[in-house]
């Protein structure tokens, strides 16, 4: 385990995993990247604690979405964030992302979006 990843290297690593949707997801990498007590906050799933259930989460998106593609991004040591689209079924979704990191895990992370758009665009 690499214990000296940034925030920054983490997000990559994260996206990499999803910019392709089903394609280019892995959820044994995705695991690698996350803290057992992930800390996650969205519209639809509200608060979530812990790695397995955000796993779950991100597994659905990944069966809808065909793609991302990142318009900005901020590194910092331990924090990240993220502006993207997701291509879903019915056009592209916009997103933010904000990834805080320590030990080389992504501890928390805050996505915000339209939830109306996302359900009306095909994503579950």
């Amino acid at each position: 385990m690499e214990t000296n990843r940034t925030a920054g290297q983490l997000m990559q690593e994260y996206y990499d995993l999803l910019k392709e949707g089903r394609a280019s997801f892995d959820e044994v990498r995705l695991r690698s990247l996350l803290a057992p007590d992930l800390v996650f906050e969205g519209p639809i799933a509200g608060h979530v604690v812990g790695a397995e259930r955000f796993i779950k989460g991100v597994s659905g998106f990944v069966q809808t979405t065909r793609g991302l593609h990142i318009l900005e991004g901020l590194n910092f040591e331990d924090k990240a964030a993220a502006l993207y689209d997701a291509e879903m079924p019915g056009g592209p979704v916009r997103f933010a992302e904000f990834f805080q990191a320590d030990g080389g895990k992504i501890q928390s992370l805050r996505l915000l979006y339209d939830a109306g758009e996302y359900r009306a665009r095909g994503g579950r």
